[in-house]
C-alpha cells in the first residue's frame, strides 16, 4: 500500500512491500523521492529515517536539476548522436530498402524508407543502441562472474528513465539502460559491476561500499561521469 510522508516542502512516497530493509531513491528527472519499506515499518519510523537523510536527499536533486540534458531528438542531418561516449553528425537517407545504420569516422549514416516520422527513426536507432549493449555486455559480464564469483541467470537490455540498471537478487538477473551504450565503455562495465555486487549485498549500505572498492578501486569515478553526461530527453510522467 502506498501512502505520503511530508517533510516540510518535500513530499515522499512510501511504498510497503515484503523486504527487511529501507530504500531510498531520488529519481530523475523532478528529483521525485521514494522510500521502499518493509510492510510493518511505522510511519513515524520512516519520518525520523526520512529526515536523517534529508542533506542526502537534497544533494542528489541539485545533481538531478544540474544534468544536461539531450536536445529533442529531430533526426536532421548534421544532428549529434553518441555512440560509446563518442560524438558523431547524422546524415538520413531514404530508400526502399530495409533501414541500416552505419559508421564511418565521425558521421552516423542510418537509411530508412522514405515518409518514415522521428518516432519510427527513434525507435529503430533504440534498437540499435540496444544491440550494442547485447553485444558488448556479454563478455564484460563474464569476466566479472569470475572476478567476483557470483553468477547472473540472465541479463536484460531496455531503455529504462530513472535508472542505470538493476538487479534482481532473488531471480539473479540483471537489468541494463540502452542508453549505456551512448556513454563511454568503461560507464558500462561500472554498472555491470554495481549490479554483480548486488548478488553478494542487495542495498547500498557499507558492505557494499567495501566490497565495490575491493573489485573497482575508481567506480566512484566511473559513477561520478555517468552521472555528469547529458541524459536523454524525455516527456516524463509518472
Amino acid at each position: 500500500m502506498d501512502s505520503q510522508l511530508h517533510l516540510g516542502d518535500l513530499a515522499v512516497r512510501v511504498v510497503r512491500k515484503e523486504i527487511r530493509n529501507v530504500h531510498l531513491s531520488v529519481h530523475p528527472p523532478t528529483g521525485r523521492v521514494t522510500i521502499s519499506a518493509p510492510t510493518r515499518m511505522s510511519n513515524d519510523t520512516l519520518r525520523v529515517f526520512a529526515l536523517s537523510k534529508l542533506g542526502w536527499i537534497r544533494r542528489q536533486q541539485s545533481k538531478l536539476f544540474e544534468q544536461e540534458r539531450e536536445a529533442p531528438r529531430e533526426f536532421l542531418n548534421r544532428e549529434s548522436h553518441f555512440v560509446w561516449g563518442r560524438r558523431y553528425l547524422l546524415t538520413v537517407s531514404e530508400s526502399d530498402q530495409p533501414p541500416l545504420l552505419s559508421l564511418s569516422h565521425n558521421r552516423m549514416f542510418i537509411r530508412v524508407r522514405p515518409q518514415t516520422d522521428a518516432a519510427r527513426k527513434q525507435a529503430f536507432i533504440d534498437e540499435w543502441y540496444r544491440d550494442q549493449i547485447r553485444t558488448v555486455a556479454p563478455p564484460l559480464i563474464a569476466k566479472w562472474e569470475r572476478l567476483i564469483d557470483v553468477e547472473v541467470e540472465r541479463f536484460f537490455v531496455q531503455r529504462m528513465k530513472t535508472k542505470w540498471g538493476s538487479c534482481n537478487s532473488r531471480a539473479r538477473t540483471i537489468r541494463l539502460n540502452t542508453d549505456l551504450a551512448k556513454k563511454p565503455r568503461e560507464c558500462l562495465e561500472y554498472l555491470i559491476v554495481h549490479e554483480l555486487v548486488h548478488l553478494l549485498e542487495p542495498t547500498h549500505n557499507a558492505r557494499f561500499v567495501a566490497l565495490m572498492n575491493q573489485f573497482m578501486p575508481k567506480w566512484e569515478h566511473h559513477r561520478e561521469t555517468l552521472n555528469q553526461l547529458p541524459v536523454r530527453h524525455e516527456v516524463w510522467s509518472y
